[in-house]
């Protein structure tokens, strides 16, 4: 309860600082767009692995749309009836900023801490520098990742103890897994091989361990559905190439690691705004350094086996944030600080839960002062043009642990404690208000009902070439250039069907035929490529795209309006949008909704029979043999028949999928089929990854001692009971 009730006043305390900070970036660009999206196609019955008319973003089994992940899809299922955006988003933040409090907590308790100083690490895990200002601000997925992996950590060393059973274990590990973003995945790869080789030094017997590790395989196993359609669609995509290399982009020196307890830092390496970081990425916890002086290392010392696995992953991953930049598909190390954070908040946490002493206190306050001043040298050698700012923070944090010494010799560790959780929420506050303008917001509009009303009524499928770079700050407004252009996942939120989105996987050939970024955007030369003529169909781009609409940005392209409109296009005028797009329309109307997903025919006839998704059906004959290309981009997963029997397809301009019809077929039955790459053996894996948890559940159930089990928790559970409610005292 205390750390649900610290989480929930950390939040309240950010949003005074800044209302849309759990709304910015690749929140309010990819996520929460993506997330009304599928709630929609999810509510309509259907599972959207494929969305043909979004291109180049379409392939949602590559993307992050966690659609095997159970609690995500209830989020999207939810997404569609919110038009508040930002309250949306910063509600399903806080539920998980809860469970990601509640897992560090229970990981402490599991190495034997003491409740006060479990809650204080609970507490202040989702407001540590990376986490707030990046994953829980923008990067949802890795937030979600790692929330489920803490918990998976906690069980892990219960089930290693013969204290839980392999069910936590398996389900915490594969929603860490499936939330379709492969960071949190590693990551828990990494924290369960420390666990199981901390138990092995602990323990020293290695059935412990290997009962572990085979668990986490097999979740593992059953995780691979989420990433086979990735692996096995890479050769096509921005993230084809295999390879280990470094370069200095968002790879953290160790000596950042000295900043971890002042809140004023503001670190050195180089990112997107340079060298020196606008932002505290690298801030952990106030008391985390100061408190080193206060542990008793003689008898910590004598633990050193039991913590081994905390140390073992703090170190692994400090070793990471320094390099090298980019490991496959793992790029900018930055992104490793929060298990940093995780690592040594956990180590410290602990320590002090079982080892804090305040014996001999003026010589430890002379040792934490110390520390105070080493941290000041560090943030000012990164940040030297703050150093008053530093200097502010380093007296506070002095200030702050003089009356937490105070409080324990005088009033006892809860009232301590309590000083220490309540400190967090306005270090917060003053973190996020310092950072105002916050340099990441696209600031786009977050009330759906109202964007959808500004937005023009744009039936069929659109095609925009603009470029986002281009909006100056003060249109991106609904009144101003949001109201007409759409960039990123922001064509979801408003329910209208543009072509691509925000991806970090594209279709590398589509995305060179337009010049097409991850976000929309375009060169200026993408108009000239959209009406180009493919040769080998004589169609243009946006015929085979089956495109109803271009949209031109004006900024990107502002004479084009003066000169005529292609053939088979025309100008259509817009009112109240005429400042910031230029339309085409087609002559004769809407073609997407004519014949299925067709494109262009030659040497035969063709008439769409059903459509779907996934699925084209069409009646097609050819007396000399012909050719179909139909509007939908070559993914690899796609299956061609015949009247019942297989025949190759092949992709033209290595985009467009396209079959080549025998001669003499006579109304002859064409099925094209998609399905995720691997499915087949992912859902194999899924079944056997079960099939296994449920031995490992049989062979556990059997193998209890419930007698045993109840004596050896219920001292356990009388401590906690007492911490629980001394704690709770101090913080009325």
């Amino acid at each position: 309860m205390i750390t649900s009730l610290g989480v929930i006043a950390g939040y309240g305390a950010v949003l005074l600082a800044n209302v849309r900070h759990f709304y910015t970036d690749d929140t309010e660009s990819q996520y929460v767009p993506l997330w009304v999206m599928l709630g929609n196609r999810l509510r309509e019955g259907e599972l959207p692995v494929m969305v043909p008319e979004h291109w180049m973003a379409g392939n949602y089994s590559i993307e992050e749309a966690g659609l095997l992940n159970p609690p995500q899809l209830l989020i999207d299922l939810i997404a569609p009836s919110v038009d508040n955006l930002v309250l949306y988003a910063t509600v399903v933040k806080l539920i998980f900023a809860i469970i990601l409090g509640l897992g560090v907590y229970r990981i402490c308790l599991a190495y034997g801490s003491r409740v006060q100083w479990a809650a204080l690490a609970g507490v202040s895990i989702p407001f540590t520098g990376w986490l707030l200002f990046f994953d829980e601000a923008s990067w949802m997925t890795a937030f979600t990742g790692t929330a489920w992996m803490v918990h998976a950590w906690a069980s892990g060393v219960r089930y290693s103890r013969g204290r839980g059973g392999p069910i936590p274990v398996f389900v915490y590990l594969y929603l860490a897994i499936s939330v379709q973003y492969i960071f949190p995945a590693v990551e828990a790869g990494l924290m369960i091989g420390a666990v199981a080789v901390g138990e092995l030094i602990y323990q020293r017997t290695w059935r412990p361990s290997l009962k572990l590790l085979m668990v986490a395989g097999l979740a593992a196993l059953a995780g691979a559905a989420t990433y086979l359609p990735s692996m096995l669609s890479a050769k096509v995509t921005w993230r084809g190439t295999a390879q280990i290399n470094n370069d200095q982009f968002l790879t953290v020196p160790w000596s950042e690691s000295l900043n971890a307890s002042l809140p004023s830092t503001l670190p050195a390496f180089t990112s997107w705004w340079g060298y020196v970081q606008p932002l505290p990425v690298v801030y952990i916890a106030w008391f985390l350094i100061p408190a080193l002086a206060f542990i008793d290392w003689d008898k910590a010392r004598a633990a050193w086996r039991e913590l081994s696995g905390i140390g073992l992953f703090a170190i692994a991953a400090l070793m990471w944030t320094a390099g090298p930049g980019t490991i496959g598909p793992l790029r900018w190390p930055a992104r490793v600080l929060p298990m940093v954070a995780l690592g040594l908040l956990l180590l410290v946490c602990v320590l002090l839960g079982r080892f804090a002493t305040f014996k001999d206190w003026r010589a430890r306050g002379i040792a934490a002062a110390v520390l105070i001043g080493l941290l000041w040298v560090r943030s000012f050698s990164a940040d030297p043009h703050n150093w008053i700012a530093h200097v502010i923070a380093a007296l506070a944090i002095a200030a702050l642990g003089a009356a937490l010494v105070w409080l324990a010799v005088n009033k006892g560790i809860s009232a301590a404690v309590a000083l220490a959780i309540i400190a967090v929420s306005p270090i917060a506050y003053v973190q996020v208000e310092r950072a105002q303008p916050t340099p990441m917001s696209w600031n786009l509009p977050s009330d759906r009902a109202a964007a959808r009303a500004a937005f023009p009524e744009f039936a069929g499928t659109t095609l925009q070439l603009g470029d986002r770079a281009l909006i100056q700050p003060g249109e991106r407004t609904l009144d101003g250039a949001y109201g007409s252009l759409v960039f990123g996942n922001y064509a979801k939120d408003i329910e209208r069907t543009y072509v691509s989105g925000y991806t970090p996987n594209g279709h590398f050939w589509f995305g060179d035929m337009l010049c097409m970024r991850w976000d929309t955007s375009v060169c200026p030369d993408a108009y000239r490529r959209a009406f180009a003529v493919e040769p080998s169909t004589g169609k243009t781009i946006v015929d085979l795209m089956n495109i109803d609409r271009v949209v031109l940005q004006r900024a990107l392209y502002p004479a084009a309006r003066t000169e005529p409109a292609p053939t088979g296009w025309k100008w259509v005028d817009y009112p109240g949008h005429e400042n910031y797009i230029s339309v085409l329309e087609r002559e004769d109307g809407l073609i997407s909704t004519r014949n299925g997903r067709i494109s262009a025919v030659q040497n035969a006839t063709a008439v769409s029979t059903s459509e779907s998704e996934t699925t084209s059906r069409v009646t097609v004959s050819s007396e000399t043999g012909g050719s179909v290309v139909f509007a939908r981009l070559g993914w690899p997963g796609y299956r061609v028949s015949l009247d019942g029997k297989d025949i190759p397809f092949k992709v033209v301009a290595k985009s467009f999928v396209a079959v080549d019809i025998p001669a003499g077929t006579k109304n002859g039955d064409l099925e094209l089929t998609w399905r995720p790459p691997g499915w087949k053996i992912g859902g194999a894996a899924i079944g056997l990854g079960l099939l296994g948890l449920a031995v490992f559940q049989w062979l556990y159930v059997c193998g209890r001692k419930p007698d045993d089990e109840q004596e050896q928790d219920a001292p356990a559970a009388e401590s906690i009971a007492d911490d629980d409610t001394a704690l709770a005292d101090a913080l009325r």
